[in-house]
């Protein structure tokens, strides 16, 4: 068999390549136009599955440096520190804190719901956890993230299963939505108001800021995303030391709030546009390195265990949704919403919850809360949660 290791350069230049198939074939196929399939996971998984036929027919074997990967992992997770923003919490009111609250509990249950069925089929718990709120609150970007910590941890494929849980969970989420709302409109007799209300003006939520990007921008964006790694990277060896087992991307997202809360305090201003494009190119390429350098021949094992333990996170997404979210969120039309939306934002990733909210809104009615609310928590806040949920779950099992 032939085998070869791809350097540093040789990796990126691949990655870029399959991030640009993942475009062109995602401008092609309304399959995953409609379910948002992001581009670098369809080019990524296009690599993967030639590397399984070349591996099965033991004509070649493919690796890869993994140093700029886990570079761009990094810088995307601290890009996502800069938005966690006490003052935007405190400015939601208390729609936003009780999503955030259903979305945290849902998180705690998606862990112990895959932990659990990870034991009834006599597998190492922590394939639970890659089949539970990493790929599934986590989406793609948490999954390529805490696979390779996980399969350090002992858990052999978690990288793999995180994956293909991930991309189940985004066509998942969007298939569940709707069902759920039109039962709780049915039962419940829900009306849409028809008045929108406008809670928030386009200039107070960081994501939606409009900014001419420069190279002034730009830089100011890599200085501050570089400094808050830097000083991140000192968080994880001291968490070691205390028997703490940290990712490492923990510590600079830490430094990355605390930058944004403190700029927040004293008036200063952080380029949040260009930290979101750096943070977004980041995770493009991050993506296409992880998913095509996955190993499906890992999956054999698992593939009827994880399909059950999807199948479930797939009902217990559904049920959660319509007896949990719907009742915390107020038992209203907008309640409902909500329930429709978390059902895409739960499985797979919030534009999967926008494009449940917007097409059920279509012919119901509109809803300013759960348009403001939803967003609010999923660009702000729950990577960060989810993240340190997971970790206490790892440090658990280990």
């Amino acid at each position: 068999m032939f085998t070869h290791t791809f350097n540093m350069a040789e990796t990126l230049a691949i990655a870029v390549c399959l991030l640009l198939i993942g475009r062109w074939i995602k401008n092609k196929v309304y399959f995953f136009e409609k379910f948002f399939i992001p581009a670098p996971v369809i080019g990524g998984v296009i690599f993967s599955i030639i590397s399984l036929i070349g591996y099965n027919m033991q004509i070649f074997l493919f690796d890869f440096d993994g140093s700029l990967k886990n570079l761009l992992m990094v810088a995307f997770f601290t890009t996502i520190g800069f938005l966690a923003s006490l003052k935007m919490l405190k400015k939601g009111g208390i729609q936003v804190f009780t999503f955030l609250l259903v979305a945290v509990i849902l998180v705690i249950i998606q862990n112990f719901v895959g932990v659990s069925l990870a034991k009834v089929f006599n597998l190492n718990p922590l394939i639970g956890i890659a089949a539970g709120s990493v790929p599934l609150t986590g989406g793609h970007g948490t999954s390529g993230a805490f696979g390779p910590v996980l399969e350090a941890a002992g858990a052999t494929g978690a990288m793999s299963v995180s994956i293909a849980s991930a991309t189940f969970g985004l066509v998942a989420g969007c298939l569940i939505g709707g069902p759920v709302g039109k039962r709780l409109m049915s039962k419940h007799n829900l009306k849409s108001p028809r008045e929108v209300e406008m809670f928030l003006d386009g200039n107070e939520n960081p994501s939606e800021t409009k900014l001419q990007l420069n190279e002034d921008l730009l830089f100011r964006s890599i200085v501050y995303i570089v400094l808050a790694m830097g000083l991140g990277g000192f968080i994880t060896p001291l968490a070691k030391n205390l028997g703490i087992v940290l990712p490492v991307y923990i510590g600079p997202m830490i430094v990355a709030a605390i930058i944004r809360n403190v700029a927040d305090s004293s008036k200063m201003e952080i380029p949040l546009n260009a930290i979101n494009v750096v943070g977004n190119i980041s995770l493009q390429l991050f993506l296409a390195m992880a998913l095509m350098s996955m190993r499906l021949w890992e999956l054999a094992a698992l593939a009827i265990p994880l399909v059950a333990i999807l199948l479930a996170q797939k009902l217990v997404m559904a049920l959660y949704a319509y007896f949990v979210t719907f009742r915390f969120m107020g038992k209203d039309y907008d309640a409902a919403v909500m329930a429709v939306g978390h059902c895409g934002f739960g499985m797979g990733a919030t534009p999967n919850a926008m494009a449940n909210m917007e097409s059920f809104t279509a012919v119901n009615g509109p809803s300013a809360t759960a348009f403001f609310a939803l967003p609010l928590v999923g660009s702000l806040f729950i990577d960060f949660v989810n993240a340190s949920i997971i970790t206490i779950f790892i440090n658990m099992l280990t």
